[in-house]
């Protein structure tokens, strides 16, 4: 626990849930540098962690009376923070992807459209669960489609040092959706 922000205290909470403006925007000043802390360790960058964090304080000062134990405050936010930075995600990949070509009244039936979802889903979750570093190598370089080199500069790195992380993370998302792919059970390379 950061002791330099101690998350704020359950009378305090109860007072915000209770209707308190005064508690309630007290909650949410002391929830925000743990807030931020969640999103820079979540999101593929830093402007979108404080996308992130934003929303996630938003969401606080609108719905916390449907917060169901005072002491539940830290796990609440950090489940909404990650459900946004996953949107994000999503968001992303939705953008980058380039639509398939097929002839202009050919419309995509309803069950490509939920295993399209799905997938998107099952990609966005295995991404999230990618260590920060392999998580934001993968996102500016695979997801933004950013040059290699904007990529080290923009992490910090040397070029070989991005293209080692960037393979490492390839791997690691290739693992974990192999790991989670019904159809590979009966693949021979398991």
């Amino acid at each position: 626990m950061n002791q330099r922000f101690p998350w704020p205290d359950e009378r305090l909470i109860r007072a915000a849930q209770d209707g308190d403006v005064t508690s309630l925007t007290t909650v949410v000043m002391e929830s925000q540098p743990h807030v931020r802390k969640f999103a820079l360790s979540l999101c593929a960058s830093p402007q979108d962690a404080e996308d992130a964090a934003q929303e996630a304080l938003i969401i606080l000062y609108r719905k916390i009376g449907t917060l169901r134990a005072t002491g539940a405050l830290a796990s609440w936010m950090f489940r909404i923070v990650r459900n946004e930075c996953l949107r994000q995600i999503r968001l992303l990949s939705a953008r980058s992807e380039e639509p398939p070509t097929r002839p202009a009244s050919a419309e995509p039936s309803a069950e490509d459209a939920v295993l399209h979802r799905l997938e998107a889903e099952r990609i966005a979750a295995a991404l999230s669960a990618l260590p920060r570093d392999q998580r934001q190598v993968l996102i500016l370089r695979d997801v933004r489609g950013l040059p290699g080199k904007s990529v080290a500069d923009a992490l910090g790195l040397s070029t070989a040092a991005m293209k080692s992380r960037l393979h490492r993370a390839r791997a690691a998302l290739r693992h974990s959706l192999e790991a989670i792919d019904p159809s590979a059970e009966g693949d021979p390379r398991r």
